[in-house]
């Protein structure tokens, strides 16, 4: 399969040209519809504006904000613009903002008044307390010296900050001509995203992706979907992550697919959408499909529309995909597996694999993309049926971290492969299984434990919801096995009933030691339960336990 040799910009406009009057955009909460022909030419206006603000090729704007219209908008905008967009995860606060706007040189922010209740601009004028005081577009800031421009997404003035409607505004000082002529000089190869890693270890690096990486990654997760431009796609993820912004949007656009977008997930939101927008496809991290099936409206908006879609984010329960197949009707859904630095997907399923591959892989690579597994000792290729880690090269692995040359060399090998740090498993026919991450992996006296397998079995459990399986410190044994567990509404389960449901089905040494009941996980605003936390926590709980 040829790979595209299109900007973004170029895919959107092209199929503007070739599906004008097909909706691209539908907000259902604020009754938004934009055509192919109109979305494409809100992001020319929105292109002019940055220009005539003077933003220049190359010179990088964060944004920090959900998934508004604006987002979206921005998204192909800067592309066209030749200007970076770089992401911000939607729960930081003011250290961690202030350290990704500060490392990424990003001369402009764009940004939500609010987040669910934590006001953004409060947070800006904690780092950035000369605001208040400074003229729009030229701020001077002592912690942030690159940062020149404000825009905020709100009819409301505020000191020191441009309104996006002052942006738009501002198109008319730049001709259509400048805007062609700029879009001219970019390059397929350009780096036109930045995303930071969660930073579960050390400080979060800025992943330089390119529009060849992100047109590509997008095509090739749609023709997994076998996406059209007849299909309308529920997207609730945020688009900060990979997830929102390449599985969702670029994806939907490299088919001129419908967006049908919810700016924040809330379950019976997305079940509404889907079932007045006749959607039929929905993408969802595990923990959103779970609350989706057991949210009290199902019954009165069971979807009657969906065909495909995507599960991500993190491992898949066996049990939450046959729910979504089987009650949702996503008869063709698919499971997407990868990281940031992979543009993201490296492997997924396509829709008509066998049931069997759907729920126990995250399929296979996708076209033009290499995977191999590697033994982490020796750096040699496994047998098919051996763990190792997995590794890929192809045009999907991102241009390096952002000023940070030795991680860079650390993640990518001389011969170009991307080391992804996950356990994985390759059948004959190059099926993939993922067992964890080489850092979960629990060695109980001397034994590999993968915590997804005893997941998996404790899924079972008729009054288990969901649950997560990690390793922790233990004198004798180096390491002991713990489940956090979430019971189902009006269930009580107690440490017993999980032990006795293992006896004699899966090995002693498997057994959980320790189990915990709880409400929640700690999650990243992407959906991505933080495993190291699960294992800060449970150390207090160990001592009182033990």
């Amino acid at each position: 399969m040829a790979l595209l040799e299109k900007t973004v910009g170029q895919l959107l406009e092209a199929q503007a040209e070739k599906y004008p009057d097909y909706e691209a955009m539908v907000y259902p909460e604020k009754k938004l519809r934009k055509t192919y022909r109109e979305f494409n030419e809100m992001t020319n206006i929105a292109a002019r504006g940055l220009m005539s603000l003077g933003i220049e090729k190359g010179e990088h704007i964060a944004i920090w904000s959900d998934n508004k219209p604006e987002w979206l908008t921005s998204q192909f905008a800067t592309a066209k613009a030749g200007a970076v967009l770089v992401t911000v995860n939607t729960n930081y606060r003011a250290q961690e903002l202030e350290y990704l706007l500060s490392q990424s040189d990003a001369t402009t922010l764009i940004l939500a008044e609010e987040f669910r209740g934590t006001s953004y601009i409060d947070i800006l004028k904690e780092i950035c307390p000369e605001l208040d005081s400074s003229i729009k577009g030229d701020l001077q800031s002592e912690r942030l010296p690159r940062l020149k421009n404000v825009i905020i997404l709100s009819e409301k003035e505020y000191a020191g900050c441009f309104t996006w409607q002052d942006i738009l505004d501002m198109s008319r000082s730049t001709s259509e001509n400048a805007l062609a002529e700029r879009q001219h000089t970019l390059h397929i190869h350009d780096v036109i995203n930045m995303q930071y890693t969660s930073g579960t270890t050390g400080f979060p690096k800025g992943v330089m992706l390119t529009h060849y990486n992100i047109v590509n990654n997008g095509n090739q997760v749609a023709d997994c979907m076998r996406l059209t431009e007849e299909d309308r796609l529920c997207i609730p993820v945020p688009f900060f992550h990979c997830f929102g912004c390449v599985l969702g949007t670029m994806a939907a656009v490299s088919k001129a697919t419908t967006m049908v977008i919810l700016e924040q997930f809330h379950p019976e939101k997305v079940l509404k959408a889907v079932r007045d927008e006749a959607c039929t496809g929905l993408h969802g991290v595990p923990t959103m499909f779970i609350a989706e099936l057991n949210d009290p409206s199902f019954d009165d908006l069971k979807p009657e529309t969906l065909r495909t879609g995507i599960m991500a984010g993190s491992t898949c329960p066996m049990e939450v995909m046959k729910g979504v197949m089987d009650k949702m009707g996503a008869t063709e859904i698919t499971i997407a597996y990868g990281q940031t630095e992979s543009s993201p997907v490296i492997t997924q399923t396509r829709t008509d694999d066998p049931i069997e591959l759907r729920v126990s892989s995250v399929g296979k690579a996708h076209p033009n993309v290499e995977v191999k597994i590697i033994d982490p000792a020796t750096g040699k290729e496994a047998e098919p049926g051996i763990p190792g880690e997995l590794c890929t090269r192809g045009y999907l692995v991102m241009k390096g971290y952002y000023k940070n040359e030795e991680a860079t060399e650390a993640a990518i090998d001389e011969e170009g492969f991307l080391h992804t740090g996950d356990i994985a498993v390759m059948d004959q026919d190059g099926y993939v299984e993922i067992t964890g991450r080489m850092k979960d992996m629990i060695i109980r006296g001397g034994e590999n434990v993968y915590p997804r397998e005893i997941e998996e079995f404790l899924y079972q459990h008729p009054d288990v919801l969901d649950v997560q399986v990690i390793g922790v410190p233990d004198q004798k044994y180096g390491e002991e096995i713990m489940a956090w567990i979430i019971p189902k509404e009006g269930k009580s389960l107690k440490d017993e009933d999980i032990r006795n449901f293992c006896e004699g089905q899966i090995s002693k040494h498997k057994i959980p030691r320790y189990i915990t009941f709880t409400k929640e996980y700690p999650m990243t605003a992407s959906g991505k339960i933080q495993k190291f936390k699960l294992r800060e926590d449970a150390l207090d709980l160990i001592d009182i336990k033990s």
